[in-house]
């Protein structure tokens, strides 16, 4: 039998009752926080596959609904659990890593792997284009926060209310932006983003002989099981961060970033490698302009609402990390063609910032 990714990643749900047991019997918190980023893994890829087909059968309104609800719900689990906890610089650094992680980290190692095997690939120049121009909105959105709180301190206190307020008022923005943007991918300019591909995009996440009632099941199982799993993984952060001398940017921008998007990393290389890069670009960039836009936006209204507010006001070095990653995007993903060296450009970027956030623990 052949071991394909998707075989290989649903071995890994052997790790998920580590965490519990783990907690039970009082082990160390950096074996309870490894083993539960571990297992959510294959669970993230079944939620995104299940998702994947659900939105193929139901259409494309509806599909498009569900995307938005669960495209990225492994990530704003992990991020709620971690806002109930208080642990609000992870919830920023588990945002940031996201758009960071899809914009250089999947398109940089789609575009090398594809890269690899075709000279040079072609894809939508103008879907492209929207996505960055999407992403670059999300820079905005965050820096805006930072500067309207420098300019609103004096005496070295800050207007706390002015900036849950400012944060309230981009998130509607971002919120409407993103319903707005789905209309025109999925209505008024759908041809950019159709592809013939279907029945190969279905055979690569595994789901080609799903029914909607299987599909249902795997998603509501994996959903309640990424939510367990999210809640032993934040009570482990601060006590893993400290054994392992890291940060809890660190650990956010990185480590729960990684785990989050992992599956879904691997199904937009493995479209790369099949030539097939609007597919891939699609996923990448689509997955960072949804966390911009949708997940950042609803953790922003939840924590008003349940008492843990966040004033989108991130670090410098996120900033920067996100400003950086979207200029770069803007020279290497809108020109409509691509080359392995572009992959590698955008890795060393990653790398780069990689760096930036382990040494500031330090």
């Amino acid at each position: 039998m052949k071991i394909t990714l998707e075989h290989a990643l649903n071995l890994l749900l052997v790790f998920l009752p580590v965490p519990i047991i783990g907690s039970a019997l009082h082990w160390s918190p950096v074996i309870i926080f490894l083993s539960a980023c571990i297992a959510i893994v294959p669970l993230a890829g079944l939620m995104g596959k299940a998702t994947e087909y659900l939105a193929d059968r139901i259409g494309s309104g509806w599909g498009a609904l569900l995307n938005a609800t669960f495209g990225n719900a492994c990530e704003l689990i992990i991020a709620l659990a971690a806002l109930r906890a208080g642990l609000i610089d992870v919830v920023e650094a588990s945002i940031t890593g996201s758009i960071i992680g899809n914009i250089l980290l999947v398109l940089g190692a789609s575009m090398l792997v594809g890269g690899f095997r075709y000279q040079t690939q072609y894809f939508n120049r103008t879907a492209a284009t929207t996505s960055a121009t999407l992403l670059a909105l999300a820079a905005i959105s965050l820096t805006v926060p930072a500067v309207f709180q420098l300019a609103n301190a004096h005496g070295g206190k800050v207007a706390q209310p002015s900036n849950y307020n400012l944060a309230l008022a981009i998130a509607a923005i971002q919120l409407v932006t993103y319903v707005l943007s789905l209309i025109f991918s999925l209505k008024t300019h759908k041809q950019l983003y159709f592809s013939n591909d279907g029945e190969e995009k279905d055979v690569a996440l595994g789901t080609s002989g799903w029914g909607v009632g299987k599909s249902s099941a795997v998603l509501l199982l994996a959903t309640v099981a990424v939510a367990v799993l999210s809640e032993y993984l934040v009570n482990a952060v601060e006590q893993s961060a400290e054994a392992l001398g890291l940060s809890h940017i660190f650990i956010g921008v990185i480590l729960v970033a990684i785990v989050g998007n992992a599956a879904e990393h691997s199904t937009a290389i493995l479209m790369a490698h099949k030539n097939k890069m609007d597919l891939s670009i699609n996923i990448a960039l689509g997955s960072g302009s949804q966390i911009a836009l949708f997940v950042a936006p609803v953790i922003v209204f939840v924590g008003y609402f349940t008492g843990h507010p966040m004033d989108l006001c991130f670090s410098e070095v996120e900033i920067l990390s996100i400003v950086v990653s979207v200029i770069i995007l803007s020279f290497v993903a809108t020109d409509g063609e691509c080359n392995w060296l572009e992959g590698v450009q955008l890795l060393a970027v990653y790398c780069i910032l990689g760096a930036a956030f382990f040494f500031a623990s330090h």
